[in-house]
C-alpha cells in the first residue's frame, strides 16, 4: 500500500522494525510495521489528494475526528529516530496505570482488573484483580490484556 501511495508522488513514512522469528527451528528476521495498520503521509491535503489516497487498495480511512488529523513533524521524527537507532527497542502497548483491563489468556481469561504498574525489563504489567472481595496482584505479559471500560 505504501508503495502505491509513493508511486502517486506522495511522501510516505512507513516505519518498520526487524522482528526475530523462529520457523521450523530456524531463526530469521522479518520486517514488520512499527505501528500496525498505520502509515503517515506528508502532503497538503485537498479534496483531490484525499480521494487519491482513499482509492488506493488497502486504505480504509484517514485517522481523525471527522477530518484527517495532522501528526506533528516532531512525533514523526521521533519514530524515525527510534526505528533507525542502534539500540534495541520493544514496542509497548499504551496502557495507563489506574485503567481497567480484561485478561485475554490463561487461567484468568475474562477477569477484569486495574493496572497497578509495570515491570519494564520483563515487559509485564501488574494488575489488581478483585476475587471474593479481596484484591490480588497478578503479573501478566502486556499482550495478555486489553483495555476495558
Amino acid at each position: 500500500m505504501h508503495l502505491a501511495l509513493q508511486r502517486k508522488g506522495l511522501e510516505v513514512v512507513f516505519p518498520q522494525e526487524c522482528v526475530p522469528r523462529i520457523r521450523r527451528g530456524t531463526q530469521s528476521s522479518a520486517a514488520s510495521a512499527f505501528i500496525p495498520k498505520c502509515l503517515f503521509i506528508h502532503t497538503h491535503l485537498d479534496s483531490t489528494v484525499f480521494h487519491q489516497i482513499i482509492k488506493v487498495d488497502g486504505v480504509v480511512r484517514l485517522l481523525g475526528n471527522g477530518a484527517p488529523a495532522p501528526v506533528p513533524a516532531k512525533q514523526i521524527e521521533s519514530i524515525r529516530t527510534i526505528v533507525a537507532g542502534t539500540r534495541h527497542y520493544y514496542p509497548w502497548r499504551y496502557l495507563e496505570k489506574g485503567k481497567k483491563v480484561r485478561v485475554l489468556d490463561g487461567p484468568l481469561a475474562g477477569v477484569v482488573g486495574v493496572i497497578l504498574g509495570r515491570q519494564e525489563k520483563k515487559r509485564r504489567l501488574i494488575i489488581s484483580v478483585e476475587l471474593f472481595q479481596r484484591s490480588v496482584a497478578v503479573e501478566l505479559d502486556s499482550e495478555a490484556v486489553e483495555r476495558w471500560s
